[in-house]
């Protein structure tokens, strides 16, 4: 899997648990805290964050209640 289908996957997500409305890359960049010429390149493919295939490959090694319980702890630290 490729860095832009991780992040257009994400992005699709969240859009689908927001009852389908669209969100921005703005939007979104703004939520992430980051520039949102960052994130537009990162969902077109042109800039890959390196951290983002690890922390997926992390992810992946973890039963579903477990990344679960993982990405809670990691939304409270960053709330």
């Amino acid at each position: 899997m490729q860095i832009d289908d991780l992040f257009n996957i994400l992005h699709n997500s969240i859009e689908a648990q927001n009852n389908g409305k669209k969100i921005s890359l703005k939007e979104m960049a703004l939520n992430l805290g980051i520039a949102m010429r960052t994130y537009q390149d990162w969902k077109l493919g042109r800039a890959k964050p390196q951290a983002a295939s690890i922390v997926i490959k992390m992810l992946g090694e973890l039963e579903d209640d477990e990344i679960i319980r993982a990405v809670r702890k990691i939304n409270k630290l960053n709330s």
